[in-house]
């Protein structure tokens, strides 16, 4: 399994119009709007590397109201948090 977090910079208006579009790329499995130099934070898992260069430059890239995009290939996962519980956490 490929894990890639690419990092993504909108035209300010669309950011949110941006995420849903990415949310529907097969091999997406979360979109974050974040603080900072980016405006979005999204997570690739595939499974191999090759399709990586068609998700990123042919799909991700070219969603409306996309600027740039930068990517970042996960060598290992370290983890020992269950993400869902976390986030979760709050809304009981």
């Amino acid at each position: 399994m490929v894990t890639a977090v690419v990092l993504v910079t909108t035209e300010s208006e669309r950011v949110a119009e941006a995420a849903q579009a990415m949310l529907k790329v097969e091999g997406v499995t979360e979109v974050y709007s974040v603080t900072g130099p980016y405006d979005l934070v999204v997570m690739v898992r595939i499974p191999d590397f090759e399709r990586l260069a068609e998700i990123v430059p042919e799909r991700l890239a070219q969603v409306p109201g996309v600027a740039r995009t930068e990517t970042m290939v996960a060598f290992r996962t370290y983890s020992d948090y269950d993400l869902d519980r976390i986030w979760a956490q709050g809304l009981e």
